[in-house]
């Protein structure tokens, strides 16, 4: 199973939107949310709630695929998160997700017994290119008791 057949599985504000997982690797994760009527605001784009689901979304996405195989030994858990609409968002929209920190610094935090800390950062962008939302997600790995 992939890392967005995963989420699509497990997280059902991900089945709700009907988020398409297009890419999820360690390097990056692009996640899409297609044009649905009953998500719109009132301009007729995506609510700002779907967009932000789909960025948070997004940044799961990369986490999950960076550091899967700490699982046994931590949670990832959003700690807090911060985002900016950019420009008017209508039709489908696209997140890319990247890690703000190497992995192995991650890695060798909780190896040290800390619980580390680390950003993503999110590009929301519409099918033109045109970036109308940038969002960072600062995550943790919560070690298991």
């Amino acid at each position: 199973m992939t890392v967005g057949e995963m989420l699509v599985a497990t997280v059902p504000m991900a089945r709700t939107l009907n988020l398409d997982f297009l890419e999820t690797t360690a390097e990056r994760a692009v996640v899409r949310l297609p044009d649905q009527a009953e998500y719109h605001n009132h301009v007729g784009g995506p609510h700002a709630g779907a967009m932000f689901t789909l960025a948070e979304s997004a940044s799961g996405a990369i986490v999950i695929a960076a550091f899967g195989d700490q699982m046994s030994r931590a949670v990832p858990l959003a700690v807090k998160a911060e985002i900016g609409y950019k420009k008017l968002a209508m039709g489908e929209v696209t997140a890319t997700a990247t890690l703000g920190r190497p992995i192995a610094e991650v890695v060798a935090q909780l190896d040290a017994g800390e619980r580390p800390e680390f950003p993503v950062a999110i590009e929301i962008r519409r099918a033109d290119g045109a970036v109308t939302g940038e969002m960072t997600v600062v995550w943790t790995l919560r070690p298991n008791s």
